[in-house]
């Protein structure tokens, strides 16, 4: 027997499991990622309700909500029924989504290791397609003053101006640095250059008695520390 294009509008589905009806009635905690997404997009096409089409764009990303936010606008609309407008829908979801996270860590505005670096800037840097260099600004209790985006490359590289970070240094009356970058490969291997590089900043802040207490690679998931590797 072939199913009419209507049978699959969720709009015939029972009320009960219907995503924004039981969102309502249940709470957003009882429903499934896929059945969260289909609610960002509203509809699916004449072959597959929306949720069957949010089941196909998590499959495609190994059901990782982390590599949904990885997905361009021109990757999400190569799914069958996700046009533009849909597409910038999950970006911006995605992107609250981090952006929640970071809010939620600004109690760990005190570093007290290396972790507590990785806690405030993986939810900056974690998901990322490109490499992104980032400073953050120490008082004498190890309180971060600021953070901030030094450079943005492409997928390998970005280019980083250790004058610019002195300077910065020296408006934000920091007495230590600790410098962040991520690898987007997954890598937590320091390349040759992060090494130079590294050196070429102590070098630099030991002139001005600012210290440079860590150079940390972050990765989606975990992280890697000069200062715990004596490196630095």
């Amino acid at each position: 027997m072939t199913m009419s294009p209507k049978s699959f509008s969720i709009k015939n589905w029972s009320h009960d499991d219907r995503p924004r009806e039981k969102l309502r009635d249940k709470g957003p905690r009882s429903l499934s990622n896929a059945e969260l997404i289909a609610i960002l997009i509203g509809s699916g096409s004449v072959d597959e309700t929306a949720v069957d089409l949010s089941k196909r764009i998590l499959a495609s990303v190994d059901h990782d909500l982390q590599n949904v936010g990885k997905l361009s606008i021109t990757q999400l609309m190569k799914f069958k029924a996700i046009g533009e407008a849909k597409a910038i829908k999950i970006a911006a979801a995605m992107e609250l989504s981090c952006r929640r996270r970071e809010t939620d860590q600004k109690q760990l505005d005190k570093i007290k290791s290396s972790k507590s670096v990785f806690e405030i800037m993986n939810p900056l840097l974690g998901h990322l397609s490109h490499e992104e260099f980032w400073v953050l600004f120490l008082n004498n209790s190890n309180k971060v003053l600021a953070k901030t985006q030094l450079s943005k490359g492409g997928m390998t590289s970005t280019i980083v101006d250790v004058r610019i970070v002195m300077k910065q240094a020296l408006e934000h009356s920091a007495i230590a640095i600790i410098l962040v970058h991520n690898h987007p490969s997954g890598s937590l291997i320091p390349s040759k250059s992060d090494t130079q590089l590294t050196e070429k900043f102590k070098l630099a802040a030991e002139s001005l008695d600012i210290k440079v207490l860590d150079h940390i690679i972050v990765a989606e998931k975990t992280y890697f520390s000069f200062a715990d590797e004596r490196l630095i």
